[in-house]
């Protein structure tokens, strides 16, 4: 199923994690073993959760890595079909020879 405008992981760490317990992103980021800029950068949603962070916030906030993954391919794909027109994308007629 779909999603609509879902949130980007930085996005959420914000709302659900950050906000509600008074997170500072430099502690988050220290308990991440990255550079602040890191973890702000990904807050700000200016960059995506790759494999690597994903284990570390699986560590650090108890989610599956496989969830992070999930929700930046859920967002990626859903930024993508905001930009890209299917319009112009031509299936190909597959026939075995």
């Amino acid at each position: 199923m779909s999603m609509h405008n879902p949130p980007h992981p930085g996005e959420f760490i914000r709302e659900v994690y950050m906000k509600p317990f008074g997170l500072s992103s430099r502690k988050v980021a220290e308990n991440l073993n990255v550079a602040a800029s890191t973890f702000i950068r990904l807050l700000n949603c200016k960059s995506n959760v790759t494999p690597e962070m994903a284990l570390r916030l699986s560590h650090v906030f108890g989610r599956t890595p496989e969830s992070w993954l999930a929700m930046q391919d859920h967002y990626s794909l859903w930024r993508a079909k905001q930009k890209i027109d299917m319009r112009k994308v031509k299936k190909l007629e597959l026939t075995a020879v």
